[in-house]
């Protein structure tokens, strides 16, 4: 077995140096059309890297995920 590097590896949103800043108006608004199709609430207070997050699940739940 060998260890492939990922060309493009995504930095993991705790690791972010702007993860605890309040999440960007476009993560809130996709976040917001996500979570109505899941039929569930997102919280006001993100951080930024918690949004991230929500989105990665919320893509996975609703099939939006790439």
């Amino acid at each position: 077995m060998t260890d492939q590097v990922e060309p493009n590896p995504e930095k993991d949103p705790s690791d972010w140096t702007t993860g605890d800043e309040p999440m960007t108006g476009p993560q809130k608004s996709y976040l917001q059309t996500l979570a109505q199709e899941a039929g569930e609430e997102v919280p006001e207070n993100l951080t930024k890297a918690e949004a991230s997050e929500r989105i990665d699940a919320l893509q996975k739940s609703t099939g939006r995920g790439a």
